[in-house]
């Protein structure tokens, strides 16, 4: 396995709400006393969990499909992806407000298009949020094929944040996103990819080999 970790231990996306909740703790507590600003430090210890951002082993491999996210697995379907428009599996991993929220990319490859479509916040642990709700699109380019992989907002999520664009290049396990307090990120991949999780399954982000891509003899350009 190879480091992937460009970035602090605490996002910089928490680090305002950080620093204002650690604020106003420490003036609680210099007015009225310890006891009386205890809720606001465990306030404090929240927020700091929640925008913790590890640093994460990519396995080597050709072929492996990384999870994005961590969470749970909460779909694994076949049907359409509605961005390339072409048969696929779409696995989901919904994250909730305990887990990272660091969004990574899935394998190496070139940014083909990203895709912005505002819309509902819905609680992102439903199939229907894939539809409804807020997303990001990330169309990426890669050796082996194009696939699709959605950052979603949830029913608290309010913000998306995607800091790749049109052309970049990204390297697998590579940081590009973040939704803040509790998401889902879908990834649509070629019906014949060996999916290498089950629903149900607690995955981390990078760590996690959500599948393997098909090879040339499974049919899949």
């Amino acid at each position: 396995m190879k480091p992937n970790y460009p970035h602090p231990l605490i996002a910089r996306e928490g680090w305002p709400y950080l620093a204002g909740i650690t604020l106003l703790s420490l003036a609680i507590q210099g007015m009225v006393g310890f006891l009386w600003s205890l809720p606001f430090w465990v306030l404090t210890l929240f927020v700091l969990q929640f925008f913790r951002d590890p640093p994460r082993q990519v396995p080597e491999g050709e072929g492996l499909v990384l999870s994005p996210a961590d969470g749970r697995i909460v779909a694994i379907v076949s049907g359409i992806d509605p961005y390339l428009q072409c048969p696929a599996v779409k696995v989901s991993v919904f994250m909730n407000v305990f887990n990272v929220h660091s969004n990574r990319s899935p394998m190496a490859g070139r940014v083909r298009r990203v895709e912005y479509h505002p819309g509902l916040f819905v609680n992102a642990d439903l199939d229907k949020a894939s539809e409804n709700n807020e997303r990001n699109a990330l169309i990426l380019e890669t050796p082996q094929g194009s696939f699709t992989c959605v950052q979603v907002a949830g029913l608290i999520a309010r913000r998306i944040l995607c800091y790749v664009r049109e052309g970049d290049e990204v390297t697998a396990g590579q940081r590009y996103g973040f939704i803040r307090f509790g998401s889902r990120v879908d990834v649509y991949l070629p019906p014949e990819a060996r999916i290498r999780v089950s629903l149900g399954d607690v995955v981390k982000a990078t760590t996690t080999v959500l599948a393997h891509w098909p090879e040339a003899g499974d049919g899949v350009k």
